[in-house]
């Protein structure tokens, strides 16, 4: 059973991109017959920038967003992993820069079906990155759409960097009803669309003005229209009557982080709370536990549990350690593949380790090909992290045409990075520890 839901090679792929690029319909076609793919070597992920070295101003995204927060990163692009974001600074209003994220991307969608006749590996795999889309203005509403060179097929319009209102930043009411503090925000977006096929993926970054960063993929598109062969427990039947299935199948969603919080050695921290029922008539009990995580770790996420990346070296005003704490998304955790069965890795970082499946980093031999074979208890002194958001979509009429977006992803969420709300207003800027209560 073959799946043209997916099937590219490298040739086709840069193909199809060039001719979305010319504005070419393509969506609706079958699928062409596989052809070799282009000779000399393998384009590879384009060179990183140093860090302690500025990207040049084509290359770099800088935004105040209100309330005077800013958020300051180098963008390049690989035909693998797509867009790629490095040396990522987040300032709060009135303060100094913070070191975040060395490097954050895409690290692998893998994509196996139902009936087990299919399975991709779309970054590696299935040519993610030369698939990037070509954005109308209308795509990137009050934004910049920055061009991208990607080998074989051109420079292509495909990088939007944006703002868009998010509603509350917060709200507090004054006890002594003399008024409310509120503050609406915007965040700034930065995101590509690829094209795998009959799927496109949007790839999006959200930073906010108190610190969070938010890392999301949206599959739209469209169903695989010749892949509607399935049974029941395999697919869902879709159009009139009970006649075509479509094939039902995961989308397994990676992530690979670097922090170099406050540019030092960063180390990682798991935390789980335990409650305990109420003996007679008093009330529960719960008691949080660290658990410092020194060794390389697979790790599973499970009711009141949670990680944290903590700096090395930088302390907020407070003299608390900065950190920041990994805020996974809704998943359906996938049980077929060693490297899906868990949602969360820190491994010991390697220059090789690229991609959470079919990795194509040139590791050692034997050193196998996916992130969950990387985990063998090395110390980590300088961990890296890899989020794994899954979801196994079921397809439903409304799928059809074009598909709906589906989003999965997580959330950084800035854990004593600062002393306050960056965004406190001046007037309750004394209540640090001691807010006031009423008499």
């Amino acid at each position: 059973m073959t799946h043209p839901h997916h099937r590219r090679v490298r040739g086709i792929l840069a193909a199809l991109a060039a001719t979305a690029f010319l504005g070419t319909a393509t969506a609706a076609a079958a699928p062409a017959a596989p052809t070799p793919p282009p000779p000399g070597p393998r384009p590879t992920l384009q060179p990183r920038p140093p860090v302690s070295a500025a990207c040049s101003p084509a290359y770099r995204i800088t935004r105040k967003l209100d309330g005077g927060a800013t958020w300051d990163m180098c963008w390049r692009y690989s035909t693998d992993a797509g867009l790629i974001l490095d040396r990522v600074t987040y300032q709060p209003p009135g303060g100094a820069p913070v070191k975040v994220l060395t490097t954050a991307r895409l690290a692998q969608i893998h994509v196996p079906y139902d009936d087990g006749g299919a399975e991709y590996d779309d970054l590696t795999g299935a040519g993610f990155g030369w698939g990037l889309q070509d954005l109308k203005p209308a795509e990137c509403p009050g934004g910049t759409l920055s061009s991208v060179k990607v080998p074989e097929v051109g420079t292509v319009k495909g990088l939007c960097t944006t703002t868009r209102a998010r509603g509350h930043a917060y709200r507090m009411a004054s006890d002594t009803g003399a008024g409310v503090y509120q503050a609406q925000a915007k965040d700034l977006l930065v995101y590509t669309v690829n094209k795998v096929g009959w799927y496109e993926y949007i790839s999006e970054w959200r930073f906010s003005a108190d610190g969070t960063v938010g890392a999301n993929v949206g599959a739209t598109g469209s169903l695989s229209p010749v892949d509607y062969n399935a049974t029941d427990g395999r697919g869902w039947p879709i159009g009139k009557d009970a006649r075509g299935y479509a094939t039902s199948h995961a989308h397994n969603v990676f992530w690979k982080l670097d922090f170099g919080l406050d540019g030092g050695r960063d180390r990682v921290e798991q935390y789980d709370s335990t409650v305990t029922p109420p003996a007679g008539d008093g009330s529960p009990t719960v008691k949080t536990k660290r658990t410092a995580v020194t060794r390389e770790l697979a790790g599973d996420a499970k009711n009141m549990r949670w990680w944290r990346v903590v700096s090395g070296t930088g302390k907020n005003a407070d003299g608390h350690a900065r950190s920041y704490e990994i805020v996974p998304g809704h998943t359906d955790t996938h049980a077929g593949r060693g490297f899906t069965r868990h949602d969360v890795y820190f491994t010991q970082a390697r220059a090789c380790e690229q991609y959470a499946s079919n990795n194509i980093g040139n590791c050692p031999a034997g050193a196998g090909d996916s992130v969950d074979t990387w985990v063998n208890g090395e110390t980590l002194t300088k961990p890296t992290v890899w989020v794994n958001i899954g979801f196994h979509h079921i397809a439903r009429d409304e799928d059809q045409q074009p598909m709906p977006v589906h989003w999965q992803g997580f959330q950084l969420a800035p854990r004593d990075v600062t002393a306050m709300n960056p965004l406190t207003p001046a007037d309750l800027a004394s209540q640090n520890g001691q807010p006031d209560t009423p008499s």
